[in-house]
């Protein structure tokens, strides 16, 4: 049987379709026209003799054969991505090229502006591609080989993962502005806790900080900016990372930030796939994000 119809390129497209479960998405996540991706997903589809996706307008279902397909096709992309890695490893170069790099919300936008300069210095050769999701589809896609590492917070133990330490980065209590000065030892109160939605790391975090389940009725904000807008609105008083507090500061006064209890944050890790051959220089890049953080990882009030 001659595989000389069966590019790697055309089951990245599959696997994109099926993670983004529409065309236009997937292509522009490809970096290609959604009409060639769709030109190319009808032809390996014609080729397999096997409709993976079912069209339907505004969404793509998978079709049940489909799904066995796009197991198979993972379990392909990902053993050619990981031939490419040991090879360029062997090369002297282990991190030459496209180094797909997640983030949570929560920390992204506040770490990376400043570690993508020092790792470029210190990798001259690797080119950083970015993306932010939650927590649980960061461990998925890093499970997959779509990423390479992921910027999140310790969690539960993978085996197929290995976390590599960054630091601890403190809470601040965020409340409106002239509310009375609480102990040093003060948290937000049940009724007046905002919390982010559910699928947030920080969320969970944030009721492990206070002591609280899951309040009932409490208000959900989508974001950092939206949670730091309710408390400057006076709707009541939450938790939020150090790195972010400074980055989006008091909004014009309303909002002031008070230290906690030395101990109450969050742990920073670079996630990596236990089995990736780049190990050694994994943990160089670790040292780097290590060397840029210590002044943002202090807990100071902005």
């Amino acid at each position: 049987m001659s595989l000389a119809g069966l590019s790697l390129r055309d089951l990245e497209y599959l696997l994109a379709v099926a993670e983004q479960r529409h065309f236009g998405r997937a292509a522009e996540s490809c970096g290609v026209s959604q009409p060639a991706l769709s030109a190319q997903i009808r032809k390996l589809e014609g080729l397999l003799g096997v409709a993976v996706f079912e069209r339907l307008p505004g969404r793509v279902l998978v079709t049940a054969r489909g799904e066995a397909v796009l197991a198979r096709a993972a379990v392909v992309v990902r053993e050619a991505r990981a031939l490419l890695l040991a090879a360029r490893a062997e090369g002297g170069e282990p991190l030459a090229g496209s180094f797909r790099l997640g983030a949570i919300p929560t920390l992204g936008p506040y770490l990376l502006p400043r570690i993508l300069r020092p790792l470029r210095e210190a990798f001259p050769a690797m080119r950083a591609v970015l993306a932010e999701s939650r927590t649980a589809e960061l461990r998925e896609s890093l499970k997959a080989g779509s990423l390479d590492a992921a910027l999140c917070c310790a969690g539960s133990a993978d085996p197929a993962l290995r976390a590599l330490p960054l630091f601890v980065e403190p809470f601040l209590l965020m409340q409106p502005s002239g509310r009375p000065a609480r102990a040093p030892a003060g948290m937000p109160e049940e009724g007046e806790l905002l919390l982010l939605e559910e699928g947030h790391c920080l969320r969970d975090q944030t009721l492990a900080a206070c002591g609280m389940g899951a309040p009932p009725g409490a208000r959900h904000a989508t974001g950092l900016e939206m949670l730091r807008h309710m408390v400057a609105a006076g709707e009541g008083s939450s938790l939020m990372p150090a790195m972010a507090a400074a980055t989006l500061g008091p909004v014009e006064g309303l909002v002031e930030y008070a230290p906690l209890p030395e101990g109450l944050g969050r742990e920073v890790v670079l996630l990596v796939r236990a089995s990736d051959p780049r190990a050694e220089a994994l943990e160089e890049v670790a040292g780097v994000i290590r060397g840029a953080v210590p002044a943002m990882a202090t807990g100071r009030a902005p």
